[in-house]
């Protein structure tokens, strides 16, 4: 990828697109949603956050034409088994709830009432596709571990972040600072090590090409 060139991101989430658009600032790269080009919403069936992430990245890069990077991340909470992991968006909805993030996060609160191990961490599946074929899809993960409050905490961030306590950390992930989330977040890790593996491959480019 070279500087200027332009991806789309395969979400309508405002929030993921700020965090992204931050994080691939230095590589001069220039982050696009795809709700500007009318791309719909992809389908999201599998079981895993790798197999959701490339179906999305390839439903906007067909729709679009450019190169598409797209996230599917979530929520794992030990003593539900890993739940709500790839629902977590849908998490209150799948339970015939209302939509959106303060729904979700009640739910959540509700099924750990009386639980004592609140453990939980944030899973990302990061990738990006050169074009809609792509053979080569350029994947990267990250974790972030921490436990859930008893209740929501800050106004910043999206998602469960209100109820998120990070290890080692004092504030919520919504109280966090942008930049202090950022290089912590499952979703700094993953991007942090695609962004490894962006400079690795364009520097074996340039090798083979000597």
């Amino acid at each position: 990828m070279k500087p200027g060139e332009r991806i789309v991101l395969a979400s309508g989430n405002a929030g993921k697109l700020a965090e992204l658009r931050a994080l691939l600032a230095p590589l001069g790269l220039e982050l696009v949603a795809q709700g500007e080009f009318g791309v719909p919403e992809a389908e999201e069936p599998w079981p895993s956050f790798v197999e959701n992430a490339i179906a999305k990245a390839r439903h906007a890069s067909r729709h679009t034409g450019l190169p598409a990077i797209a996230d599917d991340s979530g929520l794992c909470v030990a003593a539900l088994g890993g739940a709500p992991g790839v629902f977590s968006a849908r998490y209150s909805e799948a339970a015939g709830g209302e939509p959106g993030d303060a729904a979700n996060n009640a739910r959540l609160l509700a099924a750990l009432a009386n639980e004592h191990d609140r453990r939980a961490w944030f899973h990302c599946a990061l990738v990006l596709l050169r074009h809609a074929d792509d053979p080569r899809p350029v994947i990267a993960e990250g974790t972030w571990h921490g436990r859930i409050g008893e209740a929501a905490r800050g106004t910043g961030g999206f998602g469960y972040d209100p109820l998120f306590l990070p290890d080692g950390e004092r504030a919520s992930a919504a109280e966090l600072a942008a930049e202090r989330k950022n290089a912590l977040s499952h979703r700094g890790k993953a991007l942090a090590a695609l962004v490894a593996r962006l400079r690795a491959d364009a520097a074996t480019d340039v090798d083979g090409a000597r």
